[in-house]
């Protein structure tokens, strides 16, 4: 594959270039929203704020399930309707008071329920490096404009992975927080047991100044480096071999950066996991949208998937949910035992094409929904932190993620890991095939 094009960190930048690329990301939006549907709204009419806190002139998105006082969401609907949010979603709040700039609402698959980035309302958001195959979700539009250039940073929401699933598709860097240290106010929920707002950039460094707005003050000042991961060797080998020869060289990165790994058989152990991940995601988004399943504007699928979850009964739900404590202290005894964390693929297929996704296409296979988001699922029923970075690229020359799983309350640790990785690797900086031709003179960004 061709890769001589590079995108620069926004750390790199000079402040007279961060101002260019402040001002002209609205512009880039346009120029790239024909080919990749990516927003649902672009705020032309949004003044550049004024605020020069630590987050001023970087240009952003929001996943479009965040409520401002001017702007109720749509969450993945065909308009805005009534989900009983009001005020301004505090993860915006702090991302505004910070001076930030945001650029639009980004399109997300309905309801937030949906691992591929398909959505039968609005059309599915397209994949920069090869437009015939999905962006995974449920954040998708986020990762397309980070991926894509169109923005540094973009806010989204993770479930059951649906920040790292988009960040393997797409070749971005995605942190799914630690369980309740990133404000959900605001957001429109699916399960809330398991959801937390997070955010996607190119890169580690370019996260670092806007997860410290985002969660900075809720985890203690002080950190310590990750010496020590377990690689989950079962879950590796269960990978196609393209994407686990791209995860091996990602977990050589990280060996590089003077970690010391093990390895360790967890399969067994994540599947039982799962099966409450299941339960509790059925179980709660059935009944955050129960009034919804009589709306005969709603997509029959998903209603079909919104309904499975009322057979789950409030008994057998209220199991899983109690236990989550011993699931994580069982993970960390017996996973993580000595180590600080787990490296293991976001997904072990590649990327699939968008048929594949579809239920009105004849190669539709729901196996692969269920796929996408395998091995991603646990890590939101444990509350533990995530990042996924990029680690090189398929046969198809689509980009592969691996996730780094920490403990609880480690998440600026992880970032720094991932930082270091990414100082000694390019895979994140790729400008993608498919849209290389529309960004090779937009400036600023690029190398």
């Amino acid at each position: 594959m061709t890769d001589s094009t590079r995108f620069l960190d926004w750390a790199a930048l000079d402040e007279c270039t961060k101002s260019v690329v402040a001002a002209t990301a609205i512009d880039r939006a346009h120029r790239l929203e024909p080919r990749l549907n990516a927003f649902v709204t672009i705020e032309d009419d949004l003044a550049p704020s004024p605020r020069r806190g630590p987050l001023a002139d970087l240009p952003y998105a929001t996943k479009d399930l965040f409520v401002t006082p001017s702007r109720l969401p749509t969450g993945g609907l065909a308009s805005g309707t009534d989900f009983a949010l009001n005020g301004h979603a505090e993860a915006l709040h702090r991302l505004d008071l910070a001076g930030a700039c945001r650029i639009g609402f980004t399109a997300m698959t309905e309801l937030a329920y949906e691992p591929s980035g398909h959505n039968s309302v609005r059309g599915r958001t397209r994949n920069p490096w090869n437009l015939d195959f999905v962006t995974g979700g449920s954040s998708s539009g986020s990762a397309v404009a980070t991926a894509s250039g169109t923005v540094v940073a973009a806010l989204g929401s993770d479930t059951g992975g649906s920040l790292r699933i988009p960040a393997h598709c797409c070749g971005v860097t995605a942190w799914k927080p630690t369980f309740g240290i990133v404000s959900v106010s605001g957001a429109l929920p699916l399960a809330p047991t398991l959801d937390v707002v997070g955010l996607l950039t190119r890169s580690a460094n370019d996260m670092l100044p806007a997860f410290d707005v985002l969660a900075g003050d809720r985890l203690a000042p002080a950190w310590t480096s990750i010496n020590r991961a377990v690689v989950l060797n079962d879950v590796l080998e269960t990978a196609e071999p393209s994407v686990r020869r791209a995860c091996s060289q990602g977990i050589d990165a990280v060996e590089l950066c003077g970690v010391k790994l093990d390895r360790v058989k967890a399969l067994f152990v994540i599947e039982a996991i799962d099966v409450h991940s299941l339960i509790v995601m059925q179980a709660e988004a059935a009944r955050v949208h129960f009034s919804r399943l009589d709306d005969s504007t709603l997509d029959a699928t998903l209603r079909r998937r919104l309904s499975k979850g009322l057979a789950i009964d409030d008994a057998t739900l209220a199991a899983s949910r109690e236990a989550r404590s011993s699931l994580a202290a069982e993970f960390e005894n017996t996973i993580l035992a000595n180590a600080d964390a787990a490296l293991l693929p976001v997904l072990a297929i590649r990327t699939p094409p968008a048929v594949e996704t579809d239920p009105a296409s004849p190669a539709f296979r729901a196996r692969t929904l269920y796929d996408l988001s395998r091995f991603t699922r646990f890590v939101n029923m444990l509350g533990f932190p995530a990042v996924a970075i990029p680690v090189g690229f398929d046969d198809r020359g689509l980009p592969v993620a691996m996730q780094i799983v920490g403990r609880p309350g480690s998440d600026r640790s992880l970032l720094a890991l991932a930082a270091a990785v990414q100082a000694k690797t390019d895979w994140h900086a790729r400008v993608p095939m498919g849209v290389a031709d529309l960004v090779a003179d937009m400036g600023g960004l690029n190398a």
